[in-house]
């Protein structure tokens, strides 16, 4: 029973692959089309995910593990060293949007690139733009 072939056998150098520096994730937030129509404020929303991210259980306490940027005036970008979900970001600017009562107006889409999101408009008002048009 105690043979090598039968018992499972992990590489030697598992155990130092884990101690190298940790992967930074980028997560960015797109919030252009809202914040030119002057219906979106970047600040309130970014004090908003600063105040509401929670690490280890805790919110309010990003430390050195998250850090939130304003790279350009309509987007947010967040790093975050170890685990942090793409959704929760989603999750979070949901709730955002619920509290400014944008969410009957607005949604969040993924796009541009795998780790991104991007705030438009329902196609409601893209339909009544066109009709307006002709």
């Amino acid at each position: 029973r105690n043979s090598p072939h039968t018992e499972p056998t992990m590489p030697q150098d598992t155990k130092t692959r884990g101690k190298g520096k940790k992967s930074e994730k980028v997560f960015r937030i797109n919030c252009a089309k809202p914040v030119e129509d002057e219906i979106f404020d970047m600040a309130s929303f970014t004090k908003y995910l600063h105040d509401r991210i929670k690490v280890n259980g805790k919110t309010g306490n990003l430390g050195d593990v998250v850090s939130i940027d304003n790279p350009d005036p309509s987007s947010v970008e967040v790093r975050a060293k170890g685990p942090f979900s793409k959704r929760y970001l989603k999750y979070l600017t949901k709730r955002f949007l619920k509290g400014q009562s944008l969410r009957d107006y607005i949604r969040v889409i993924a796009g541009g690139s795998k780790n991104a999101y991007e705030l438009k408009y329902f196609n409601v008002h893209n339909e009544e733009e066109e009709e307006t048009a002709e």
